[in-house]
């Protein structure tokens, strides 16, 4: 993602509406009554104001487990692509990603980056809670990647709470390539906020890289994954793709 000036063209924030509160109600007691997740930590959620929570990947399902049992509505990014279908499959795509809060944004680099990380920003200035990976995204080994500083850089512009989520168990609720979830106990820790003020401006890349660390030590202590000590990317295509990795190491 870039870090440069907001994007004022971005997308308008849409807030989470009736369907999200209908799918809340109907799939909270059921993800509680079969999985039974242990959850921990809900009182270090602020119940007002804008919050990121900042959470661990390792499975589809963790975009329903935490909003639907963060103790306040929850949104987070997705790809436009569950939006975009056609016919009843489309249909039921877009409700289903409606109803656990999730708002679409094309992916990828450059200005599809810009935007997504336009769109985060103007999501948590709402003052709402945003769910986002820093890791970008699942683990497919279950080790705890190196976080990607976009994260960094919208909690030092946006001055939002930050709280660590860990989860444990999703990755063998549903494994990846499965298509449904099955019976597994999970836990989900919310944990202590973090005050990143002290590192620095969002302009600093610095600054951005130790908020980033900071928020990857708080999910890795509430976890205990194993860390990969590297991103979590495919290989690099080509020369010319390790010679960019190369010259920009910082990853948004």
């Amino acid at each position: 993602m870039s870090i440069d000036d907001p994007d004022d063209g971005a997308a308008e924030v849409k807030r989470p509406g009736a369907l999200y509160f209908l799918g809340r109600v109907l799939m909270a007691p059921f993800l509680k009554l079969v999985y039974r997740p242990r959850v921990i930590g809900k009182r270090n959620v602020p119940k007002h104001g804008a919050v990121i929570l900042a959470s661990n990947h390792l499975s589809f399902i963790d975009s329903v487990v935490i909003p639907m049992t963060a103790p306040r509505r929850v949104q987070f990014l997705a790809k436009s692509s569950y939006f975009e279908g056609t016919g009843l499959k489309g249909r039921v795509s877009r409700a289903f990603f409606t109803a656990i809060g999730a708002v679409g944004v094309k992916r990828g680099a450059g200005a599809a980056a810009q935007e997504a990380l336009d769109q985060s920003r103007k999501i948590i200035e709402t003052g709402a809670a945003f769910a986002l990976y820093p890791e970008g995204t699942r683990s497919l080994d279950g080790r705890l990647y190196r976080g990607r500083t976009g994260i960094g850089w919208l909690a030092l512009t946006t001055g939002a709470v930050v709280v660590p989520v860990g989860l444990i168990g999703t990755d063998q609720m549903q494994p990846v390539g499965a298509r449904f979830p099955k019976p597994h106990r999970i836990t989900v820790t919310f944990g202590t906020p973090i005050d990143l003020s002290h590192f620095g401006p969002a302009e600093s890349g610095r600054a951005r890289r130790q908020a980033t660390d900071a928020i990857m030590a708080a999910i890795h202590d509430l976890t205990g994954q194993e860390l990969a000590n590297a991103y979590n990317e495919a290989p690099p295509a080509n020369t010319v793709e390790r010679v960019k990795r190369a010259l920009r190491p910082e990853r948004l």
